[in-house]
């Protein structure tokens, strides 16, 4: 049998020799491996590749070198590593064969194999067919070199469980990313979005240059949740905000298309890693929200990367592929049917961002087809809503409405959508591509699911955004409001989940504490009510009032207290902590300004019940002392209203100077008629009381005044 030609005939017989002699049980193995070991020319190049459970392999033959290619055969020869090593220490192990393959092929796929395994692989070359029975291990085989090859894993729980491990990282690098970016720049962030007026196109805007700055819709709407449920934005404010939060949302679209799929970032992923990483530890103004951006940008790709490695490779015939273009051919109902699958996606991973990355891996594995794509694509701006609608779940009325309104945005846009579906299919795919536009083509697929994603939203709220007198008609009416009675303690402003960011959650509790200010003032009322000898009806109804105020007192302390300490686990800044201390301060005054309104309620409820009296001038100075406490609780509220920073204390101080004056002034008459020995000793002792208590009020109310400006 000649193999080789021009080579001396001396040579060839020697080798052939070599492998006849070598061919005894006793050393079959042994002859093998040292020509396999040697590794025959007639192999030019061998390539090997992991697949899932398997591995492709491709070879070059040098036919100068060999005779009758067309009855030639290759076989290739493979075993573990593991399994060769214990072959060479002269333990048991098997090597497996495929069927012979012919001489004219150049490629073949090996299946069954293990896993994320490591493989050896010989390939050799016989001018004969070998049979199923025959020990190839010493048969005339010239062997190549070994190759190695690593197989993936197969699909299964723990390829599942990478993916979503995958996924999550994609989502905690964007939460990252989005959390830095909003820390350092939450001022100018809140100014912009609080400097909103009635024009929509500047909402709009707005709303589109503050997801663009975060890389997160969620942040935008949650942001503007808060600051509906704050009292400082409208309904028809927030509008605009949401629609531009929508068209915002796209960017992220195009920068996972075009970083995360056109160009490898994750190679350069752990080098801004290693640029943001030593921010960490320096001092400087934002140098840690500085780094958590970095940090989270490299991670958002090291996850996109990691997710597209671990969706699994599937052919056009694989069933999950033919289940999608099944469905995908039944007019109108597979369109819903996917957006509601696309919905579905975005609610269970809390992440349109994250969606649309899985979509456009999805679709650059070619598993699902381009259509299918932008149907869920429209689901996604569904399953986004629900974040907002959590938000605001535990807000007032008007931040429900808020919710309401993006949630109505996106699932009327959905709607119209749907009815003009092909047609808009079409255009985006004659946009990106021209008469030569395939879904076959990935590239071209995934750019039209982006382009795709922008034109819907930005053709949403060119449409929409002349009806949004409308959608705040709809939200109103689908959520109703059940009316707010003084009587009834209730946050209006805060809440245990409106609020994620500090910068927010302070201008909340602010809103909140001026208005826990508002409620005790009104105290004041009630005590002239019971001064003024009323009815006894009218009496007990305002010594009830009292103490439902003064329950009210307590737990708006212990509420707002509980808020302000969940926010301070949270980063705050140096500011932001000087605030929350100037905060709880004041909300002990207030609450201890209520406990002396109840103390004062219980003197004269015991004034009644006992007849005691006051003559009218003791009346008519303790109308003047409360008139004092009205003035100062007018000024304070006002103080509590403003910007904390533009506070001045010069009236205030005024107003507790006289509250101080006429109390020494009072004190000095009452010791006077009981040097002289006053008649209504009872009457005179409860009319100290009350004016002392009066004085108290007046400190509580100093007090709060200077935690306002920071004097704690």
């Amino acid at each position: 049998m000649t193999l080789v030609r021009y080579v001396p005939a001396l040579k060839l017989i020697l080798i052939w020799m070599g492998l006849l002699l070598s061919a005894s049980p006793a050393n079959a193995a042994e002859s093998a491996s040292m020509e396999i070991t040697k590794g025959h020319p007639l192999f030019k190049t061998i390539t090997a590749f992991g697949i899932e459970e398997g591995a492709e392999v491709s070879w070059v033959l040098d036919y100068s070198l060999c005779d009758a290619v067309e009855t030639s055969y290759v076989v290739i020869r493979y075993n573990t590593e593991i399994g060769q090593k214990r072959e060479a220490k002269g333990m048991e192990s098997s090597w497996s064969y495929t069927d012979p393959i012919p001489a004219t092929e150049t490629h073949t796929v090996i299946n069954d194999l293990i896993g994320n395994e490591k493989y050896i692989i010989y390939l050799g070359f016989s001018t004969s067919l070998l049979s199923a029975e025959q020990d190839l291990a010493k048969a005339d085989i010239a062997w190549s070199d070994k190759v190695k090859v690593e197989t993936m894993r197969g699909w299964g729980l723990l390829k599942f469980l990478i993916l979503f491990g995958s996924l999550g990282l994609f989502i905690f690098g964007m939460k990252t990313m989005s959390d830095g970016l909003q820390r350092a720049s939450s001022t100018k962030l809140r100014q912009m979005l609080g400097s909103i007026t009635s024009n929509r196109v500047k909402g709009v805007l707005t709303g589109f240059f503050s997801t663009a700055i975060v890389q997160s819709s969620s942040v935008t709407t949650v942001m503007t949740v808060s600051l509906v449920n704050a009292g400082l934005l409208n309904l028809r404010q927030s509008a605009g905000v949401m629609m531009g939060a929508n068209i915002g949302t796209t960017i992220t679209a195009w920068l996972v298309l075009l970083l995360g799929f056109k160009v490898d970032i994750s190679d350069y992923a752990l080098m801004l890693i290693a640029f943001g990483a030593p921010l960490l530890f320096m001092s400087f103004s934002k140098s840690k929200e500085i780094s958590s951006s970095i940090i989270g940008f490299a991670l958002l790709f090291i996850g996109l990367q990691a997710l597209k490695d671990s969706v699994p490779n599937l052919d056009k015939d694989s069933a999950i592929v033919q289940f999608f273009i099944n469905y995908q051919d039944i007019p109108v109902l597979s369109n819903v049917m996917f957006v509601l699958l696309g919905a579905l996606v975005t609610i269970v991973i809390q992440s349109s961002s994250a969606a649309m990355a899985l979509t456009l891996t999805l679709v650059s594995k070619g598993i699902i087809p381009f259509d299918v794509a932008c149907a869920m694509v429209l689901g996604e701006n569904i399953g986004t809503t629900i974040t907002a609608e959590i938000a605001s779940s535990v807000g007032n009325v008007h931040a429900k409405r808020s919710a309401r309104i993006h949630s109505l945005f996106n699932i009327i846009g959905v709607t119209w959508m749907l009815i003009v579906f092909p047609w808009f299919t079409s255009m985006i795919g004659f946009l990106v591509g021209g008469d030569n536009f395939s879904t076959d083509d990935y590239e071209m697929a995934n750019s039209g699911i982006a382009l795709f994603h922008t034109m819907f939203n930005l053709s949403n709220v060119v449409l929409l955004i002349w009806f949004v007198p409308q959608l705040v008609s709809m939200a109103e009416r689908t959520v109703k409001s059940k009316g707010d009675s003084d009587e009834e303690f209730n946050l209006k402003y805060i809440g245990s989940g409106v609020v994620s960011y500090p910068g927010l959650g302070l201008l909340e509790a602010k809103k909140e504490i001026a208005r826990f200010g508002a409620i005790t003032g009104r105290m004041v009322k009630f005590i002239r009510t019971l001064l003024n000898d009323p009815t006894k009806k009218e009496g007990e109804k305002m010594i009830k009032k009292i103490s439902k105020y003064e329950e009210i007192t307590d737990r708006f302390e212990v509420e707002i207290t509980q808020y302000l300490e969940r926010l301070a686990k949270g980063e705050l800044t140096e500011a932001n902590t000087l605030e929350v201390r100037s905060m709880l301060s004041i909300i002990n005054d207030l609450e201890r300004i209520g406990d002396i309104f109840f103390q004062m309620s219980k003197s004269m409820e015991r004034k009644r019940e006992e007849k005691i009296y006051f003559d009218p001038k003791q009346r008519e100075q303790l109308n003047s002392m409360l008139d004092k406490v009205v003035k100062a609780f007018e000024l304070m509220n006002i103080n509590l209203e403003m910007d904390y920073l533009k506070v001045d204390l010069k009236e205030s101080e005024s107003a507790e100077k006289s509250i101080n004056a006429l109390r020494n002034d009072l004190r000095r008459k009452y010791q006077d008629r009981i040097a002289i020995g006053d008649p209504n000793i009872q009457g005179s002792m409860i009319y100290n009381d009350i004016f002392s208590q009066c004085e108290k009020i007046g400190d509580h109310i100093m007090n709060v005044n200077e935690a306002i400006v920071g004097q704690i």
